[in-house]
């Protein structure tokens, strides 16, 4: 057993970061650069692994990558390193100049205009806690985990339990006048338990994400849950091929949503490989819905003051009454279609910029989930998708699934080796949600009930 091994997160002090990076950015303006910006990222984890009532392993991570962007007319380049010493960031200038000089053009490439750049900090959201986390502490949760998913029923492995925490802090500063910071924490636990054996075994989970250690569900309640799914989906049936409601899980439901983000993500728009780049202004969900996203949530997983060009995201309806309202866009998504950046830029220390979204939430309708189902004579209970059926082009959605079988409004017996199919405009549009969203995962979305999608075993 580990005892005793504990780990905190120290902080670059903001003189020590503002001095580093605002020195880097100098170097390269002073070098050739037109413009340039730098990101550090320093981070801390570790997860606790735990299989047959034993450690299967303990990783320890730890590291501070710094990105530096040079801009030389319309030509960009990000070069990254670990190495914090004099010497490595004057060659990573170097590298950095020399490598734009021979980059290709690019038309919208460019900094935030300084009366656009944000002046927020992360103190303005609830995003992380002091992180002390000790090891023994995550065995035991992820002991725990094991344990209370053994003890159902039914239940005869579990595949794997893991509980671990990370910290992370962002640093970001440009040449345009941008200079801020912000960290967060993240916890988490996890089981995945096995039912039956053979060719009859069904594997499921159950997991948990918290910006606070504090607020971390009791771990013995993700392990039962992991167990009573994998055992609810034993002896599964095959259904014949029809026209049916389906009702998607929570779970199955954010998977859908994160489908629409990544269609009205502005990159696809201004590409035009998206099945909705024609449809700003137009109805693409049904009268009375709204998705909204929201990066200043307390305590939400993407909740951030700044995006990754310094700019104030804000919360926003992507979706109001059923209507399209808004893309995602950074800076170079916004300028190829002529608009304005939504604060929604992403980026690592070795990648550019690109639009993606921060908390985002389908909102609730009225009705229970046993209500969305009370009228459903026969119908899908979807509790997992499987494998890579989606054309994001046309908007076809083909996909394996498995869950339960939906009879005279009650969920009766499992189902499994199914497809789904249907046209995800139309799915879209058909969308009716449930009264039981809880925002937990930075994409969330409540029961969702879809009217006439194929359903077929296969």
């Amino acid at each position: 057993m580990i005892t005793g091994d504990k780990q905190k997160m120290a902080p670059i002090s903001l003189p020590d970061y503002k001095n580093l990076l605002d020195d880097l950015v100098k170097q390269a303006t002073r070098n050739g650069a037109d413009a340039a910006d730098a990101i550090l990222a320093q981070g801390k984890s570790v997860s606790v692994a735990w299989h047959n009532d034993k450690i299967e392993s303990v990783e320890h991570a730890e590291g501070g990558d710094l990105g530096l962007r040079v801009l030389i007319g319309k030509r960009q380049v990000i070069v990254s390193t670990t190495d914090h010493s004099p010497a490595a960031l004057q060659e990573l200038v170097s590298r950095a100049i020399s490598m734009a000089k021979v980059a290709p053009e690019d038309p919208y490439c460019g900094l935030a205009d300084p009366a656009d750049i944000t002046t927020a900090s992360g103190a303005d959201n609830q995003m992380a806690d002091a992180y002390e986390i000790d090891v023994d502490a995550c065995v035991a949760r992820a002991r725990e985990a094991e344990a209370a998913a053994l003890s159902v029923e039914g239940v005869t492995q579990c595949e794997s339990t893991n509980a671990g925490g990370s910290a992370s802090h962002v640093y970001l500063a440009a040449s345009n006048g941008f200079c801020g910071d912000y960290a967060r924490t993240d916890y988490w636990i996890s089981a995945a338990a096995v039912a039956g054996s053979g060719t009859a075994m069904i594997q499921d989970y159950e997991y948990d994400i918290r910006v606070l250690q504090k607020d971390l569900p009791d771990a013995a309640a993700i392990g039962r849950k992991a167990g009573q799914r994998a055992v609810s989906g034993l002896s599964p049936r095959k259904m014949p091929t029809g026209k049916v409601p389906v009702i998607f899980d929570p779970r199955e439901a954010r998977s859908l949503l994160g489908t629409f983000a990544g269609a009205i993500n502005g990159a696809a728009i201004a590409r035009g490989t998206s099945f909705l780049k024609d449809f700003m202004g137009k109805q693409v969900f049904a009268s009375g819905l709204s998705i909204i996203d929201d990066p200043s949530i307390p305590l939400g997983l993407r909740s951030k003051p700044f995006d990754g060009e310094g700019i104030t995201p804000h919360k926003r309806a992507m979706v109001e009454d059923g209507i399209l309202q808004s893309w995602f866009l950074d800076l170079r998504s916004a300028r190829r279609l002529g608009l304005k950046s939504t604060g929604h830029a992403s980026r690592g220390t070795s990648s550019m910029p690109r639009p993606s979204p921060t908390n985002l939430y389908l909102q609730a309708g009225t009705l229970s989930p046993q209500d969305l189902m009370q009228d459903i004579a026969s119908g899908f209970y979807v509790t997992e998708l499987m494998g890579d059926g989606i054309n994001d082009v046309t908007g076809d959605f083909s996909q394996a699934a498995r869950g339960f079988w939906i009879e005279n409004g009650q969920i009766t017996f499992p189902v499994s080796e199914m497809t789904v199919a249907g046209n995800l405009k139309d799915m879209f549009l058909n969308a009716i949600p449930a009264s039981d969203l809880t925002l937990r995962f930075g994409i969330d979305a409540p029961t969702l009930r879809i009217e006439g999608l194929t359903v077929a075993g296969v």
